[in-house]
C-alpha cells in the first residue's frame, strides 16, 4: 500500500514538472517572437518605403541635373551674347587689338635681343624690352635711311624738314611722330666709321642703330631690320621709310596717313611696275630675273623706294616672319614681294613722289606735296647743296607741324 502510494506520488511529481516545462516553453516562445518582431521593425526598413525614398531621391537628382543643364545653357547663351556684344564694340576690338599688338612687340623685341647677343653684335642703345604698362601710342615712325658717307645729307635734312633736339622730342610727345636716321654698323664694329656715327649721335641724338652690316647690296636686309626694330621699339599706326636725299613735309605726311588709320593692312606709296633687268652690269640688275617669267617682263606693282609707309599689322608681319622672307637685290621689290598673297590694300598716292620742279606750283595751288625728289637721280640731285632751296620753294611752312592735328 505504501509502495503504491509512493509510486503514484512519483508520477504526479513527474507530470507536474512536465506540465511546467511545456507552459514555460510556450511563454518563452511567445516572448522571443514578440522581441524578434520588435527588433525587426526597428532595424530593417520596409522595402516599400525604401523604394519610395530612392525614387524620390532619383527624382530630386534629375531635377537638379535639369536645373544645372538649364543653367549651363543659360550661361553659354549669356556668355555668347556678351562676347558677341563685346566683339561688336569698337572700343573692345581696339583694346583687344592693342593687347595682341603689345604681346607681339614684346616677343619680337625679345627675339631680336636674343639674336643680337647670340651673334655677338652690338645692340642699339634705344633697344630695350618694352614695358607694357608705360608703352604709349604714336602716329608714325619715320626712318630716314642713311649711310656712313652721308653726313652732309643728314645735316641738310636737320637744317630743313627734321626738327632738331628739343623740338623733335616735343614733336614726339605732342604729335606722336618719331623721326630717326637709320643706320647699321660697319664690317668691323667699333672701327672709325662706327665711332664717327657715335660722335654724331652724342651731339644730335637722332639715330636708330640697327643690328645690320651696311652695304648697298644689303638694302633689302636693312629694310627688314628697320621695320623689325622700329616695330619692337615703338607702337605706331604707321612705319615710314624715306631716303636722306628726299624732301618731306612731315605735317602733310601725317595728315595723309591719318586718313588710313582704320585700315588694318595698308601699303602706301607711289606704285610702279618697272622692267626686270636681266642684263648684267646695268643699274638695278635683277640676278633672279628668271623668276619673273620671260625676258622683258615687268615687276609686280610695288611702291618706289624713295618713300613708302606700311601699317602696324604689316610691320608686325615682317617682324614675325623676318627669317623666312626672301630678299631680292632691290629693296623696294623685296618689300612689295613680302605682301604678295596677303590681303593688303595698295594705295597709289602720287603726292608721295612729286618732282622738284612741280612741287612749288602745286604748293601755291594748295595741293602740298608729301615728298619731292628728282626721278633722274632717284632723289634730289646734289641734295646736300639743294635741300634748302627745295624746302624754301616746296616746304609747308615753319608752323605747319605746330598747328597740325592728327
Amino acid at each position: 500500500m505504501s509502495m503504491k502510494h509512493h509510486h503514484r506520488g512519483g508520477l504526479e511529481l513527474s507530470a507536474s514538472k512536465s506540465f511546467v516545462s511545456k507552459k514555460l516553453t510556450f511563454f518563452l516562445c511567445i516572448g522571443f517572437f514578440c522581441a524578434g518582431t520588435l527588433f525587426s521593425d526597428r532595424m530593417w526598413p520596409e522595402p516599400e518605403a525604401n523604394v519610395v525614398s530612392r525614387e524620390a531621391s532619383d527624382e530630386r537628382l534629375h531635377l537638379v541635373s535639369d536645373d544645372c543643364d538649364s543653367s549651363k545653357k543659360s550661361l553659354k547663351l549669356e556668355s555668347k551674347d556678351s562676347l558677341g556684344e563685346a566683339y561688336k564694340s569698337p572700343d573692345a576690338i581696339q583694346t583687344l587689338d592693342k593687347t595682341i599688338s603689345t604681346l607681339e612687340m614684346e616677343l619680337v623685341a625679345a627675339r631680336a635681343a636674343q639674336e643680337s647677343i647670340m651673334n655677338g653684335s652690338p645692340v642699339s642703345d634705344d633697344f630695350k624690352l618694352p614695358e607694357t604698362a608705360t608703352r604709349r601710342k604714336y602716329l608714325m615712325v619715320v626712318g630716314v635711311n642713311t649711310a656712313f658717307s652721308s653726313r652732309k645729307r643728314r645735316d641738310s635734312v636737320r637744317a630743313t624738314w627734321m626738327p632738331p633736339g628739343e623740338d623733335r622730342k616735343k614733336l614726339e610727345e605732342e604729335k606722336g611722330i618719331i623721326m630717326r636716321f637709320v643706320i647699321g654698323h660697319s664690317a668691323t664694329p667699333g672701327g672709325i666709321l662706327d665711332r664717327a656715327i657715335q660722335a654724331e649721335e652724342s651731339k644730335h641724338g637722332d639715330f636708330l642703330r640697327l643690328d645690320h652690316v651696311e652695304g648697298y647690296l644689303e638694302l633689302s636686309a636693312k629694310t627688314k631690320s628697320y621695320f623689325t626694330t622700329a616695330y619692337a621699339l615703338w607702337d605706331a599706326d604707321f612705319y615710314v621709310k624715306v631716303d636722306d636725299d628726299v624732301h618731306v613735309n612731315i605735317a602733310t605726311l601725317g595728315a595723309e596717313l591719318a586718313r588710313y588709320r582704320m585700315k588694318p593692312r595698308v601699303y602706301i606709296g607711289c606704285m610702279k611696275s618697272g622692267p626686270v633687268l636681266a642684263q648684267k652690269g646695268v643699274r638695278y640688275h635683277e640676278p633672279e630675273y628668271w623668276k619673273f617669267g620671260e625676258e622683258g617682263n615687268k615687276y609686280f606693282r610695288h611702291a618706289t623706294g624713295q618713300l613708302y609707309a606700311i601699317s602696324r599689322e604689316l610691320a608686325s608681319y615682317i617682324s614675325i616672319n623676318q627669317n623666312v622672307l626672301h630678299k631680292y637685290v632691290n629693296e623696294d621689290v623685296s618689300l612689295g614681294s613680302w605682301f604678295l598673297g596677303l590681303d593688303v590694300e595698295h594705295v597709289d598716292d602720287r603726292r608721295l613722289c612729286c618732282g622738284t620742279t612741280d612741287c612749288e606750283w602745286k604748293a601755291q595751288a594748295g595741293n602740298m606735296c608729301v615728298a619731292s625728289f628728282d626721278w633722274s637721280c632717284s632723289g634730289i640731285c646734289r641734295s646736300a647743296d639743294r635741300m634748302k632751296d627745295v624746302h624754301r620753294r616746296c616746304g609747308e611752312g615753319p608752323n605747319a607741324l605746330l598747328a597740325a592735328s592728327f
